[in-house]
């Protein structure tokens, strides 16, 4: 598996060169058809070869390498037939507008005049002459895709049928003995090949002109195995233990590190080639060798990557939350894998898959498997151990905690039924499972170092703290970077093939079209670049506008910070044109897209392009400034910032409001302090009936005269208001030449007021109610008094009761049982 992700990391390198030359190609074969030189492709040719092609993919039994050689050739085609499509764009444009200049076609029964009736003709003529390269390019490329498609349909169902085909069950004792002959029969034919080295006089000089470098070689193999990684491990901790910022101390122990890796890949290297220089080993011995190399590197990165992952020392910028014994545990287990890897890599060198049975091959195969799934197992439940609440404590869940919880269920989930599918006897699906795995571990790990490492670099470089560096945008952009780069490698892994990453690659690079604007990474990355350029162009105008042009007018605070953001929005308008212009996408395409989604968001965005509106109307006219004390509504207090959306208001309780810039436009806004500082105070006094009215006059305008921050233009006034229900009513009027002082003054004028009308014996009235109680004796809780009724005198009609003749009747009626002529 190591073999195969150095060869995944060189398919992407070879993914991010090809390309650039590819895309070369395509712009010299664009250039070339726009010049009119015949490049456009052979299509009877072509037609042959897709004969060719269909009648082979046709035909049951045909091979993987004809599958592989014959889509290669139909991508080449597919690429060729994609350049070919836009060919004679910029003449067909130019007929096009000659066409329309002619005014539209007549309508039936209609004529227009011959000339332009034959012009018409004749530039008709020509755009469909121009158009037929690109219409048969464009059914080419249709068929080319297609048969690719049909070919990649092929290969996934034989993979997936080679993936699903039920071997021999290895748990089985019969197929033991397929196995056991076939490491017999490689043991005996691997001590040939050495006898006979050794009885061959050529090989027997070979090997003793060689041994003295072989000898070499193997005591700095065995010396560096021994001795090499203590010594790095002391040169790291060294670096840790002397001076330096604690950021640099482990940035530094970070890139050395990586000689866990190098120096042990190093002696493995030496000692390969010691075997390989005694030539007495013979063609298995070569093979075994080089599996010994991938067994090396599998194992020191295992190695490498458990000790980043499970630190030994405490540290809070370990990827995992782990105690100390779990973290030994993890390295134990890291390096159990890595021996598994190692051990694969040798068995698959010995005892090549492709030589033995199926029955041998899973027998072979199963007792490596069985021990990864159980090693993954194991790291998949410490894995599940991160962030686990201890003593009670909750921690925060973050994202990462999340995904490490997901991934570790599923490595668990693979750690047991990988080995469970092999003992079946699905031992291919079993591989594809679990070393994809450990693979994608492995890279996980090293995306985590890098993003650690990019952290402390930038740390380092821009001299922040570690708060501030995670917080930082750069370095957060850069790790993004590194995951979507790492998005090919993981496909690799998965079992994706190189040519379809390359396949998509181009694919991804020729873009895609909207009307007639075709839409590529390339159009992207000019757009990103350019307009990049104009923002920071126009970050400086603006930076050298506030600082060094613009202090050395007479225009205020608030016309400079409007100027400022008008020349930042008109900045951006135009870097973003010119982005446009330069990336060479033709708005003509989207306009009707663009005018159909206009209406909607029109009426989904109609508050926020109003209040932009208001905004750009505030930084012209300027009816409000920052600093300024205004009043909206019920809100008052003091302008922080105007926005191109909305206002912040900081009133006087020191609380931010923000105020749409709509609402400072269409409604009523009162500026205390937009044109000048001054504004008027009213102090109302009230003084008891019968006192000296002049005198208190007097005194009032005494008062008001000694306030310092009063004007003397307009002076302050008195005014003798209203006869009021519990006072006489006056007022005291000035004009302050800072009205931000007038809570202050108001409070230090009603001292004032107070002390002087003490001293002068002028009485402050305050509100007096008389009360009286109907029921007094209610409060007391006795009962209420009631008066006695005169006696009635017969003769006073007035003092007679009027009876009812109901009330007559029902008397009359209640005595008809007894005597009397009532019962008559």
């Amino acid at each position: 598996m190591i073999r195969s992700l150095l060869f995944a990391l060189l398919s992407v390198v070879i993914a991010l060169t090809v390309p650039a030359q590819s895309f070369a190609q395509d712009q010299t074969l664009s250039v070339a058809s726009e010049q009119g030189t015949p490049s456009a492709p052979d299509y009877e040719a072509w037609r042959n070869f897709a004969q060719q092609a269909e009648t082979l993919l046709d035909q049951p039994n045909v091979s993987d390498d004809q599958l592989v050689e014959l889509r290669a050739a139909l991508v080449n085609y597919r690429a060729r037939f994609l350049a070919a499509q836009d060919a004679n764009q910029t003449r067909i444009a130019n007929l096009r507008e000659q066409i329309a200049a002619l005014g539209p076609p007549p309508e039936e029964g209609v004529s227009e005049a011959e000339e332009i009736a034959a012009r018409r003709a004749e530039l008709a003529e020509q755009l469909t002459a121009l158009q037929a390269p690109g219409i048969a390019a464009q059914e080419a490329f249709r068929r080319a895709d297609g048969l690719i498609r049909q070919i990649d349909t092929i290969r996934r169902e034989r993979d997936a049928e080679a993936l699903l085909t039920l071997w021999p069950s290895p748990v089985n004792p019969v197929n033991w003995v397929p196995a056991a002959d076939a490491v017999w029969g490689t043991s005996f034919t691997f001590a040939s090949q050495i006898v006979g080295a050794l009885d061959d006089p050529a090989h027997l000089r070979e090997f003793r002109s060689n041994l003295p470098v072989s000898i070499l070689l193997l005591l700095f193999s065995g010396f560096v195995l021994w001795r090499g990684r203590a010594w790095i491990e002391r040169l790291v901790s060294k670096l840790l233990d002397d001076g330096g910022s604690r950021r640099s101390r482990r940035t530094l122990a970070r890139l050395m590190s990586l000689a866990q890796i190098i120096v042990p890949v190093t002696a493995v290297l030496a000692l390969t080639v010691a075997f390989e220089l005694t030539s007495l080993f013979g063609a298995i011995g070569s093979e075994v060798a080089g599996g010994l190399l991938v067994a090396g590197v599998a194992y020191f990165v295992a190695r490498w990557a458990g000790r980043q992952i499970f630190p030994v020392r405490e540290s809070s910028t370990a990827p995992l939350d782990l105690s100390a014994p779990r973290r030994r545990e993890g390295r134990f287990w890291s390096n159990m894998i890595g021996a598994a890897l190692a051990v694969n890599a040798v068995l698959m060198a010995f005892l090549p898959p492709e030589n033995q049975s199926d029955a041998a091959n899973a027998v072979i195969a199963f007792p490596v498997l069985a021990f990864s799934g159980l090693v993954l197992f194991r790291i998949g439940m410490l894995l599940n151990l991160h962030n686990v609440p201890v003593d009670g404590v909750t921690r925060d869940t973050r994202f990462f905690d999340r995904m490490v919880s997901v991934l570790a269920k599923a490595v668990m989930a693979i750690g047991i039924g990988a080995p469970i599918f092999a003992a079946i006897g699905y031992v291919q699906a079993s591989q594809a499972l679990l070393f994809p795995t450990i693979a994608s571990l492995g890279l996980i790990v090293v995306l985590l170092f890098l993003m650690q490492l990019d952290d402390d670099v930038y740390g380092l470089i821009t001299k922040t703290s570690e708060e501030e560096t995670d917080t930082a945008l750069v370095p957060s952009l850069i790790n993004f970077a590194l995951v979507i780069l790492s998005l090919p490698v993981f496909a690799l892994i998965w079992g994706v093939r190189p040519t379809e990453l390359l396949e998509f690659w181009q694919m991804l690079r020729e873009g895609f079209r909207i009307g007639e604007t075709r839409i590529s990474p390339t159009n992207i990355l000019s757009f990103v670049i350019v307009f990049s350029i104009g923002y920071m162009i126009t970050r400086i105008l603006q930076g050298a506008l506030e600082s060094s042009v613009l202090p050395k007018t007479k225009i205020d605070k608030g016309g400079q910070k409007a100027m400022i953001s008008g020349t930042g929005y008109v900045g951006i308008f135009i870097a973003a044109l010119v982005a446009i212009s330069t990336a060479g996408i033709d708005l003509s395409g989207l306009a009707i897209v663009a005018g159909a989604l206009s209406v909607g968001i029109g009426f989904g965005l109609q508050n926020i392009v109003s209040n932009f509106i208001s905004g750009v109307i505030l930084l012209i006219e300027r009816p409000v400034a920052e600093g300024d004390w205004i009043e909206v509504g019920s809100t008052m207090g003091t302008v922080r910032t105007i926005s191109v959306r909305s206002t912040v208001i900081e009133t006087f309780d020191r609380t931010d409001v923000i105020v749409p810039n709509a609402d400072l436009i269409s409604g009523t806004v009162t500026n205390w302090t937009r044109y000048n500082s001054m504004g008027r105070v009213i102090i109302p006094v009230g003084v008891a009936y019968g006192s000296d009215t002049r005198k208190v006059a007097r005194i009032l305008q005494e008062i008001g005269e000694n306030e310092p921050l009063a004007l003397v233009d307009p002076a302050p006034q008195v005014h003798f208001v209203d006869f009021g229900a519990d006072s006489l009513d006056f007022e005291l009027r000035m004009v302050l030449s800072d009205v931000g002082f007038g809570m202050s003054v108001r409070t230090e004028l009603r001292h004032q007021i107070a002390e002087r009308f003490k001293e002068e014996g002028i009485e402050i009235p305050f509100a007096q109610r008389d009360i009286w109680l109907r029921n007094p004796e209610a409060l007391r809780g006795e009962a209420p008094m009631t008066m006695p009724e005169p006696p009635r005198d017969p003769r006073d009609e007035n003092a007679r009761t009027p009876m009812q003749r109901n009330e007559i009747t029902e008397d009359t009626g209640g005595a008809g049982d007894g005597d009397g002529d009532g019962g008559r």
